[in-house]
């Protein structure tokens, strides 16, 4: 009797944390069809890609590696090539897609990815190519379980979309408008990853803070936040992205007051210029960012702050460059997520006067990456001679360590003869080197 061959499936992501989250709820779909993972391109009957269209690196990225397949689809027929995420859904990108490359058997998006293991069956069954997009959510899907990669760390969407629409994000097109999950349902699935043994939860949504602003429930963001922190077990909260404008004291009270919850903020500013966070519609000026930071060092001496700085906005002047590099040193944030500015069709930006010369974003993003590289390396310095607690992550085997996070996002690594993935481990800092730290575990739990 011959044994039925063994489905397996290859997922290609990139982006941010949420991309990654989705690109394990398509695991999740497939592994229920009887598709296994696989590493190795060659020997997959689905490839898929889970693109972003935030920024054009992403793009351009995935549009070099779907056209490496081209190869490997004349050689396999019977593969399955499927293509979903941002991109799909930004006006004209599927067509394309179709069009650059005529082997993509499917061509979906994030908004309909519940969709995904019955668009592979009827691929495989018709013989024909499908692009199955929707232009608007339906509404919040419920998936099932996730097929989780990432112990013990765990994320969890409280919501989906974004209604803040800033000049230069392409996200409330392709993600849709604001919906906020049952708080119940998310609740129900941070208690089981709880049991589950997972040590870190991160609740994610485009805007954290605009949970519950859409009418579907009365729960809002602080609320549910101290709720998740009530869970029994021992873990640790992390949530991101918080916008500023939307940022509250009483946010900042329930961060306070729970422990579990770690004092880590990740709080875009974008720009230090008023005139530039104006043009780019974030609704706030540098004075009362840095309002909202003095109010949350306030009540939480310790706490630190990580953001995203966007360089080279149109219009972006000497000056405007300027206030940006001052508020970063006024606020000293413990990292930053540093970019250029890449205009995405459709956006109101990507038609503003004043583009920046590519020549004169690169020389800026530089200095700003220089200030922002000094102010980690001072903050890692202070870890010597002290101790801090890391969630162990995994093994590096080139340095033959274990390393994990602190609560402030701080990068440790250890050496340990016992398997400590998973564990909280009290560190006595020996050594700092930018980002990270290397010290010796004290104590294990």
């Amino acid at each position: 009797m011959n044994e039925e061959k063994v489905k397996k499936y290859h997922i290609v992501t990139y982006g941010c944390q949420m991309n990654l989250h989705e690109s394990e709820k398509m695991a999740g779909i497939l592994s229920r069809k009887g598709y296994v993972a696989t590493q190795d391109k060659s020997e997959a009957d689905v490839i898929l890609f889970n693109t972003c269209c935030i920024r054009e690196n992403a793009e351009n990225h995935a549009f070099g590696n779907i056209g490496e397949l081209k190869k490997l689809k004349r050689q396999r027929p019977e593969l399955i090539v499927a293509v979903g995420g941002c991109m799909t859904q930004e006006k004209g990108k599927a067509e394309l897609l179709k069009k650059r490359f005529p082997f993509v058997d499917i061509v979906f998006g994030n908004l309909n990815l519940e969709e995904l293991g019955d668009l592979i069956e009827e691929r495989r069954r018709r013989k024909k190519k499908i692009v199955s997009l929707r232009d608007e959510a339906q509404g919040v899907v419920e998936y099932d379980p996730p097929l989780r990669n990432s112990f013990p760390n765990a994320w969890v969407n409280i919501m989906y979309g974004c209604n803040n629409f800033c000049s230069y994000c392409i996200v409330p097109y392709v993600r849709g408008r604001e919906r906020s999950r049952n708080p119940e349902n998310i609740l129900e699935e941070c208690r089981a990853l709880v049991k589950e043994g997972y040590r870190e939860i991160t609740l994610l949504g485009q805007n954290v803070n605009s949970y519950g602003s859409d009418g579907e429930t009365d729960m809002c963001f602080p609320e549910l936040l101290e709720r998740v922190a009530q869970i029994e077990g021992d873990f640790r909260v992390r949530f991101m992205t918080s916008h500023p404008k939307d940022f509250t004291e009483a946010l900042v009270d329930v961060i306070a007051r729970n422990r579990k919850i770690c004092h880590l903020v990740h709080l875009p500013v974008q720009s230090g210029s008023d005139r530039i966070l104006h043009a780019m519609n974030r609704r706030y000026t540098a004075g009362q960012y840095m309002e909202k930071v003095r109010m949350l060092k306030a009540r939480i001496p310790d706490a630190e702050l990580t953001s995203d700085i966007i360089v080279g906005f149109p219009g972006e002047t000497e000056e405007d460059f300027e206030a940006t590099v001052k508020l970063v040193q006024e606020v000293g944030f413990a990292s930053a997520f540093t970019f250029i500015y890449s205009p995405r069709t459709g956006t109101k930006a990507a038609s503003m006067p004043g583009q920046v010369p590519e020549d004169v974003q690169k020389q800026r993003i530089m200095r700003l990456i220089e200030v922002v590289n000094g102010l980690t390396r001072e903050k890692s310095a202070k870890y010597v001679g002290g101790e801090t607690e890391i969630l162990c992550e995994d093994f590096d085997p080139k340095r033959s360590l274990y390393f994990g996070r602190d609560e402030y996002g701080r990068m440790g690594y250890f050496p340990s003869e016992e398997d400590m993935i998973g564990k909280f481990v009290r560190l006595r800092v020996d050594g700092a080197n930018g980002v990270s730290l290397f010290g010796t575990p004290v104590s294990v739990r």
